[in-house]
C-alpha cells in the first residue's frame, strides 16, 4: 500500500515559506472573550507561538512574521528533506499545541500550513503582500467592533460594511474618535519575530576574569517598516537574515 502515499513524494527546494492559518478562531475568540477589536495577550500567546517554531520547535526557519491568527515562516534549510506533507503536518500541529498550551485551553484548536515556493528576492514582495492583508484585517476590525459596541447585529453590521473602501472606513473611525493610522503599529503592520546576536558579559572562574560571549536570542519587532517601501524594506530584510547568520 505504501505506492498509494501519493504525496508524500512531493518535495520543496529552499528558501520557502510556511504559512499558517487558525482554522475557525473567530470561535475560540469568542469563547475566551477576548477584547475587541485587537487583544494584547493573544497577540503576545501568537508571537511567543513563533519564537517557539523558532528556537525549540527543531524545524529552525530563519524568521516569522505574524498578525491575527496567522504565522509566515521563512525556510533557507528545510526540514525532512523538504518532504511537503511532513512540513505541513508538523509546522502545524507544534503552532497548535504550542498555542493550546499557552492560552491554557481545555478544548482543541487547529491551524492549517501550505508551502510557498520562493526566491530571496520575493521576500518583500511576500510581506508587502501579507502586510497589506494585516492592514485591511485592522481596518475591518475597528469598523466591525465599533458598529457592534453600538448596538448592530452581526448581520446589520456585515452589510453595512460591504464594499466599504478604506476611505470609508478610516473616516468612520475619525468620526468616532479613531484615527486608523494612529494606532499601535503591531495591529496595523503586524510582528516580525526574528534572531539576533548579542554580547553577554559573564565570569570565567578558571582564569578569575570577566568574559564576553556572543548569544542568539529570539526578539520581536512590533513596528516593522512598510514592506511596499521597496528601499527601506530591502534594507531591513537583508539585516533581518543577517542577524540570525552571524554575518
Amino acid at each position: 500500500m505504501q505506492e498509494r502515499e501519493i504525496f508524500s513524494a512531493l518535495y520543496a527546494v529552499p528558501p520557502v515559506i510556511v504559512r499558517l492559518d487558525g482554522r475557525a478562531f473567530h470561535s475560540l475568540t469568542r469563547d475566551l472573550d477576548f477584547k475587541k477589536p485587537f487583544d494584547d495577550n493573544f497577540s503576545s500567546a501568537m508571537c511567543r507561538v513563533s519564537e517557539k517554531l523558532i528556537s525549540e520547535s527543531g524545524l529552525e526557519p530563519e524568521f516569522a512574521y505574524t498578525f491575527s491568527d496567522e504565522i509566515s515562516l521563512y525556510f533557507t534549510n528545510l526540514p525532512f528533506k523538504g518532504r511537503i506533507e511532513k512540513i505541513n503536518s508538523v509546522c502545524a500541529s507544534y503552532a497548535a499545541s504550542a498555542l493550546l498550551l499557552e492560552l491554557g485551553l481545555n478544548k482543541p484548536l487547529a491551524f492549517d500550513s501550505r508551502v510557498i515556493m520562493i526566491q530571496k528576492d520575493q521576500i518583500r514582495e511576500y510581506l508587502s503582500w501579507r502586510q497589506s492583508e494585516a492592514w485591511r484585517n485592522h481596518m475591518n476590525a475597528y469598523c466591525q467592533s465599533a458598529l457592534i459596541s453600538e448596538g448592530k447585529s452581526g448581520t446589520e453590521t456585515a452589510r453595512i460594511m460591504k464594499g466599504m473602501k478604506s476611505g470609508d472606513m478610516h473616516e468612520m473611525m475619525f468620526k468616532r474618535g479613531v484615527n486608523l493610522s494612529e494606532t499601535p503599529a503591531w495591529q496595523r503592520r503586524g510582528t516580525i519575530i526574528h534572531k539576533a546576536k548579542v554580547l553577554r558579559k559573564g565570569f570565567n572562574p578558571v582564569t578569575n576574569t570577566e568574559v564576553t560571549a556572543t548569544r542568539t536570542i529570539i526578539t520581536a519587532d512590533k513596528n516593522p517598516p512598510l514592506f511596499s517601501d521597496t528601499e527601506t524594506a530591502d534594507e531591513y530584510i537583508e539585516k533581518l537574515l543577517s542577524r540570525g547568520s552571524g554575518q
